[in-house]
């Protein structure tokens, strides 16, 4: 039992898995007792009960009337629970699955934004000494700046639509991912540039075969920790002219004294998160396996995954093909509307773009993977004629 207080001691994965529930258990258990019975620890209008049926009951109301004397009244309260009916009700009276889709479009398309600002943005500052003098600085300035100050400044410019929310998400993302970039790209060991400069490489062949793919190759795991910015600032983007998706449930629920809707979509956040993080480690050791050899031994082998995680590798390899397979469905019916639903449109809205940029992109690499063998196959077989 000493390996749980010896200062970072190692952890197997079957004991953080193991105390991993236990943890969660105990949370869920404090949420419970804190909220249990008709006059609770903590109030239910800031704290709302995990489960239980929903009902209503009679409380007393004094105030003072205008007589100046004491007036009691009863009213009706009603009990609601997050599990017991923030979901159902949130799914009959606040359309729970297009605001879901609506706050996904405006995640995304901050994201894709962001990295394609971001990039060439950084690549400038961080390798070239001019732009380096001009603007690292402000740049570094700008992590400082709170952005939900400056609100206006994207109203003015972009409107109330959609096309405001993405660029205030992405620029929200940017601030923070542009000097995480430009450190990135000083931390690339000189050996490596010394080696292509040995071999007569150009500037440009030492940007494309050591600088873009050293940058890109963490770029994943810094991506996975800014994830939870742009959630963080979809709640301010869409609290801005109430035109859809989570944010604004919480808004809503929050005017109305719904604090177990806000808890809900807490809930719905932290599970988004967790699978987009799940989902940027397999992309990560789809695109830079490298990064998960046996660093130990000098072979090519692969570090060995758990049951659970090759699990959740499937999983997810499976989900992204149905997604595809769904995706191509519903985007033919968006041109020739033989199913009369046009549902891509409805859930997505004005940010459908976005859901096109990315599958068509997962096509176009698909595609790839498929070509590519036969034309190694195909040129291989002419070298050896």
């Amino acid at each position: 039992m000493s390996w749980m207080f010896e200062l970072r001691g190692p952890v197997s994965k079957s004991q953080r898995t193991i105390f991993g529930i236990i943890g969660f258990g105990l949370i869920m258990l404090i949420w419970v007792a804190v909220t249990a019975g008709d006059d609770p620890i903590a109030p239910r209008n800031l704290l709302p009960r995990p489960f239980g049926e929903c009902y209503t009951h009679t409380i007393d109301v004094s105030y003072q009337g205008t007589d100046g004397k004491t007036v009691v009244e009863q009213r009706d309260q009603k009990v609601n629970s997050v599990f017991g009916c923030a979901f159902s009700d949130m799914f009959r009276d606040n359309d729970l699955i297009k605001n879901f889709c609506l706050s996904m479009g405006f995640n995304l398309g901050g994201y894709l934004k962001a990295i394609l600002w971001s990039l060439p943005i950084a690549f400038l500052i961080g390798l070239i000494p001019l732009f380096n003098a001009l603007f690292q600085s402000q740049i570094d300035a700008y992590r400082f700046v709170p952005l939900t100050a400056v609100t206006s400044l994207f109203l003015l410019v972009w409107g109330l639509g959609a096309n405001m929310k993405i660029n205030f998400l992405a620029f929200g993302i940017m601030i923070y991912l542009v000097p995480v970039i430009i450190q990135r790209i000083k931390d690339v060991d000189d050996v490596y540039v010394k080696t292509v400069y040995t071999l007569g490489a150009t500037k440009w062949q030492t940007i494309r075969s050591v600088y873009i793919p050293s940058v890109l190759s963490k770029l994943m795991d810094d991506v996975r920790v800014l994830t939870a910015i742009s959630w963080t600032y979809i709640i301010v983007a869409e609290g801005m002219a109430n035109q859809g998706g989570l944010g604004t449930i919480i808004w809503t629920s929050k005017r109305f004294g719904r604090p177990d809707k806000v808890f809900a979509i807490l809930i719905i956040f932290i599970l988004i998160g967790i699978l987009q993080d799940r989902l940027f480690m397999y992309l990560d050791k789809k695109f830079f396996p490298h990064k998960y050899q046996v660093t130990e031994q000098y072979s090519s082998e692969l570090k060995k995954e758990s049951m659970v995680e090759l699990l959740i590798d499937f999983a997810i390899k499976a989900l992204i093909w149905v997604c595809l397979g769904a995706y191509l469905i519903l985007a033919l019916d968006e041109i020739f509307n033989f199913l009369d639903l046009k549902l891509l449109s409805y859930l997505f809205g004005d940010t459908l773009w976005v859901i096109h940029v990315i599958f068509v992109g997962i096509i176009a690499y698909k595609v790839k993977e498929l070509v590519e063998p036969m034309i190694n196959g195909r040129a291989k077989s002419v070298a050896t004629t």
